[in-house]
């Protein structure tokens, strides 16, 4: 037995290490820096800013009104903490955001970030009730006759608990009785756990409606590329930064994301066609299928009682993204427009109110289509528009640099830049039909970039000659063209402090100029890390045991085929044979041409090594939450076979580390 103790223990330790990571210590400050610290704003800079004053109708505060109307109840110093007294949100954080813009923020991103500060319970209209500023998206609370229909329950459990605290508090506790998921990310489900249990799903109690390719696409974004995505939306969300007018302000979606535990429980109802009507608790509802547009998998619906619509995150009060910067899927803007047209023709004569996923709600059928329709024609706009150019030739950069939007959708503030940009939607837009590739063979297969920056260095007189150019060019706010050309230098010569200072005074004003939330953070965070070196963060686990309990076993095993090693692998030719003894499943796992392959159902006639388990205890395995010496004792687990094959096997698995670079090789 202690052989195969000691081979399962082989075989597990790299997926433990995987899952449970420690982050390491952040690399110290070089030293014998001329300017390490903080800028405020330049004067080109500033001028940037007062100019956006003059280009908008800021004497419109109509949105304002729409945030606050229907206000029930909320704290003042609304902080949410998880059981270890971790802060899990923090919008007290967020109370200098008030008056006029200081010269370090957009005065139109400042005034998204008032807006997005509203928060607290509202009411819809009687009957349909949001928290909104809870966590980055809203989570919606409809009265059926017995309990509580809760529409996309946030990131995390901490803050939908709070919200599902504060409306049985103020409006009358029941019951909840169905989640509807809208769409597939994380800040639409991850908060699950929050307001109902595992066991109140299985009994039946509570009905779990969502898009059909729901697990699939939220296991693809969250799971399998969780680890890079979730790196990468530190930087998009301002997870690195502090609070503060030369930090973090707003992510233009909403504040920022909450930072507690996320959970999934998998759907029992699935959507998959328009239109669908299903009645919960009394509530006549009627969905939408609209894939391949915001998310992969996402649905609209209307409620006929109350006249009302949500658009999900279909319709939002910015420029959502055709691409996001986190990193997923490209999206297409002809099918995002075609589905706002649909919902048009199928609700519009009637619809009175539209409530979405994010932001406030529109009253008032005029106000609502015409809201609709002018968020329909943005998408189009720049899908069409983008498409033009591109067949007269122009590429994704060029393109970016001449599109815009006309007046009539421009200056709508729905419409605005706050979270996608004309400019990186129509690269999307260019991605989506014609890849990353832009034509140009120069572009075919550039060198890496440490070894183009070195190349840089040498024909541009070496490091001190780029440095005292990018310098007199940031004197004269040329901040786009320092950005790109010192990056070379940071690539080619990480560890040189003047380099890293200059390409971070260069990001930091144009953070400061920025529209896009994400765009401020990215270049914040960028010259953050390019002064302090990488950031150790509490970062959210979107890969947490709670959301792969939520995946197929299918799913299971995708997840372990991305950390396998494959050259590595690929001199491997081994067999695993695991059966699930709770689900009655049986698995052959093997791996051959350095992939991992998994089939279910018919029995390996050799396997290398063969274990017996329940699911829960092969996934709490993996995650590090059970120890194998407690399960071989308590019997757990049976096991046959090579033990020798099987520390091999675990051996082919990757490491993950959270806290790669990104704006140093």
């Amino acid at each position: 037995m202690s052989r195969y103790r000691v081979a399962l223990a082989i075989f597990l330790f790299p997926l433990w290490l995987a899952c449970n990571a420690e982050s390491p210590a952040p690399s110290p400050a070089p030293a014998g820096s001329l300017n390490p610290e903080i800028k405020p704003a330049s004067q080109f800079t500033a001028a940037a800013n007062t100019a956006v004053l003059e280009s908008l109708p800021f004497g419109d505060e109509s949105d304002f009104e729409r945030a606050r109307r229907g206000f029930i109840a909320g704290p003042d110093n609304l902080v949410i903490q998880d059981e270890d007294g971790r802060e899990v949100w923090n919008m007290a954080a967020y109370d200098f955001i008030e008056g006029d813009a200081p010269e370090t923020v957009n005065p139109s991103l400042w005034r998204q970030a008032k807006l997005n500060n509203i928060h607290g319970l509202f009411e819809v209209v009687d009957g349909i009730y949001q928290v909104r500023g809870y966590d980055l998206s809203n989570i919606t609370f409809i009265r059926g006759e017995t309990g509580w229909i809760v529409v996309d329950p946030l990131i995390t459990v901490e803050a939908a608990a709070a919200a599902l605290a504060l409306v049985n508090a103020e409006l009358g506790e029941r019951p909840v009785v169905a989640v509807i998921y809208t769409h597939s990310h994380a800040d639409h489900f991850g908060g699950v756990r929050g307001v109902t249990t595992p066991e109140d799903v299985a009994a039946g109690r509570v009905r779990i409606l969502a898009p059909e390719g729901f697990s699939h696409h939220a296991v693809s974004e969250n799971v399998l590329a969780g680890n890079v995505m979730t790196r990468r939306a530190e930087y998009m969300f301002g997870g690195l930064l502090d609070e503060g007018p030369q930090g973090r302000v707003d992510a233009g979606l909403g504040k920022t994301t909450s930072r507690g535990r996320v959970s999934m429980i998998a759907p029992t109802d699935i959507i998959g066609e328009t239109p669908t009507p299903i009645t919960l608790d009394g509530v006549e509802m009627i969905f939408m299928y609209t894939p391949n547009a915001e998310a992969p998998a996402e649905m609209m619906f209307y409620l006929p009682q109350w006249k009302a619509f949500c658009p999900a995150e279909e319709a939002n009060a910015v420029f959502h993204n055709l691409y996001t910067l986190r990193g997923a899927q490209v999206r297409s803007g002809k099918d995002w427009a075609a589905w706002l047209e649909q919902a048009i023709e199928l609700f519009g004569d009637d619809l009175e109110v539209v409530f979405g996923s994010h932001h406030w709600p529109r009253w008032g059928r005029e106000e609502a289509v015409e809201y609709l329709t002018n968020q329909r024609d943005l998408y189009g706009y720049v899908h069409d528009q983008t498409l033009r150019l591109a067949n007269q030739g122009l590429t994704p950069q060029e393109i970016a640099e001449i599109i815009e939007l006309p007046d009539s959708l421009g200056q709508q503030w729905y419409n605005r830049d706050y979270y996608g940009t004309v400019r990186h939607n129509s690269k999307a837009t260019y991605q989506y039909y014609l890849g990353w590739f832009d034509g140009n063979p120069a572009n075919l297969s550039p060198l890496p970039p440490t070894e183009s920056g070195a190349h840089y260095v040498e024909w541009m007189g070496g490091a001190n000659a780029m440095i005292e150019k990018g310098e007199t060019a940031l004197a004269r706010g040329e901040y786009r063209w320092v950005a790109e050309v010192i990056n070379h230098l940071v690539f080619a010569e990480p560890d040189n402090a003047r380099a890293r200072w200059l390409q971070a005074d260069a990001l930091e004003q144009l953070g400061y100029q920025a529209e896009s939330g994400p765009w401020r953070n990215f270049y914040l965070s960028a010259a953050r890390e390019l002064r302090e070196g990488v950031i150790v963060s509490g970062r959210v686990n979107t890969a947490n045991s709670d959301v792969v309990a939520g995946m197929d076993s299918a799913m299971v095993f995708d997840f372990m085929a991305v950390r396998l090693k494959g050259l590595e692998a690929a001199e491997e030719e081994l067999a695993l044979q695991i059966r699930f003894s709770d689900r009655k499943e049986l698995w052959v796992v093997d791996v051959e041409n350095g992939v991992l392959h998994a089939r279910e159902g018919t029995p390996h006639p050799d396997p290398d090594i063969a274990l017996e388990m329940t699911r829960p205890d092969f996934l709490g395995l993996l995650a590090g939450e059970i120890g194998v010496t407690t399960l071989l004792a308590a019997g757990r687990i049976d096991l046959s076979g090579n033990p020798l094959a099987l520390a091999t096997f675990g051996g082919l698995f990757d490491r993950f580390e959270t806290d790669f670079e990104i704006v140093r090789p």
